[in-house]
C-alpha cells in the first residue's frame, strides 16, 4: 500500500498591512487634535513646546511647519479690543460723560494752579519764604505754615500777627469752593508738659481747630467742607534728631484736597 503522505495544514494569515498606515493616520490625527486644542487657548508657550515635542518625534529636529502662523497673543488681544471698539462704539450718553469729566478734570487744575500761583505771590509780597511754602500733587494742594509763624512755644493760642495771616488765605480759599479743606496741626517728638495739654496730641489738635476757626470767620467759606485734626508727633517731615528737623516738623497744613484725581483715567 502506497503510503499516505500527510499534508500540514497550513493557519490562514490575514492581511495585516494596512495596520501600518492606519495607525499612522491615527498619529497624525493625534497631532492635529494636540495642535488645535493648542491654538484654541492662544498659549504661545504650550504652542511652540508641543510643536518642537511632534517635530522631534516625527522628524528627529525641526521642521519648515514648526513655524507658527499664530498671532501673538499681544497682537490678538490688541485686536480684539480695537474689533470691540469698533463693533460697540461709545454711546452718545458715555461721550458725554466723558467730556465732562475731561472739563471737571481741566478746571480743578487751573483752579489749583491759580490758587498756589495767588499763595506764592501772597509769600513772596510779604516775605514769608521761610515760614510759608506750598505744594501741589496728584491728590491736593498743601499749604505749610511753620508753627512759629502762629503759635508761641507750647501754646495753641493765634498770634495776632497770624490771625491776619489766617484771614488773608481764607480770602484766597474763598474764591474757590466747591473742594474739601482739611487742616492739620503736627508737632514734633518733644513731650510736652502742660497742664493744659496732657500730650503732643491735644496740642496739635487745638493748634488746627484755633487755626481753622479763624478761616471759618469768612463769610464766604462753606463750614460743611472743612475740618480739622491733630496728627501730633506722628507725620514728621523730618527728623526729629536735629533742632532744625524739629522745628520743620513743627507746622500746621492746609490741603485743599482734588476731586478729581489726576490718576484716575478718563475712558477712552
Amino acid at each position: 500500500m502506497s503510503k499516505k503522505k500527510k499534508h500540514e495544514e497550513h493557519e490562514e494569515h490575514v492581511d495585516e498591512s494596512w495596520l501600518i498606515p492606519y495607525a499612522d493616520l491615527l498619529t497624525l490625527l493625534l497631532a492635529l487634535f494636540i495642535i488645535l486644542f493648542a491654538s484654541s487657548q492662544l498659549d504661545s508657550k504650550k504652542y511652540n513646546s508641543i510643536m518642537r515635542s511632534l517635530n522631534n518625534a516625527f522628524t528627529g529636529g525641526e521642521a519648515p511647519f514648526a513655524v507658527s502662523n499664530l498671532i501673538p497673543i499681544d497682537d490678538a488681544a490688541s485686536s480684539t479690543k480695537n474689533d470691540n471698539k469698533n463693533q460697540n462704539p461709545p454711546t452718545k450718553e458715555q461721550s458725554h460723560t466723558d467730556s465732562q469729566l475731561a472739563a471737571k478734570l481741566q478746571k480743578e487744575e487751573k483752579d489749583l494752579e491759580e490758587l498756589k500761583k495767588s499763595m506764592d505771590a501772597f509769600i513772596k509780597e510779604n516775605q514769608l519764604n521761610e515760614q510759608l511754602t506750598t505744594k501741589l500733587d496728584n491728590e491736593k494742594l498743601t499749604i505749610t505754615i511753620s508753627d512759629r509763624a502762629l503759635f508761641d512755644s507750647g501754646s495753641a493760642t493765634m498770634k495776632q500777627d497770624s490771625q491776619k495771616l489766617a484771614v488773608s488765605i481764607a480770602g484766597m480759599l474763598a474764591s474757590y469752593p466747591g473742594y474739601q479743606v482739611e487742616v492739620g496741626g503736627h508737632t514734633d517728638n518733644i513731650p510736652i508738659h502742660r497742664a493744659d495739654f496732657e500730650t503732643n496730641w491735644d496740642l496739635s489738635a487745638k493748634r488746627s481747630v484755633n487755626f481753622m476757626k479763624i478761616l471759618l470767620n469768612n463769610g464766604k467759606i462753606d463750614p460743611s467742607s472743612y475740618s480739622s485734626v491733630g496728627y501730633g508727633e506722628y507725620r514728621p517731615i523730618a527728623s526729629n534728631d536735629t533742632t532744625e528737623g524739629r522745628a520743620k516738623n513743627r507746622r500746621v497744613e492746609v490741603s485743599i484736597l482734588r476731586n478729581i484725581k489726576a490718576t484716575d483715567e478718563i475712558a477712552k
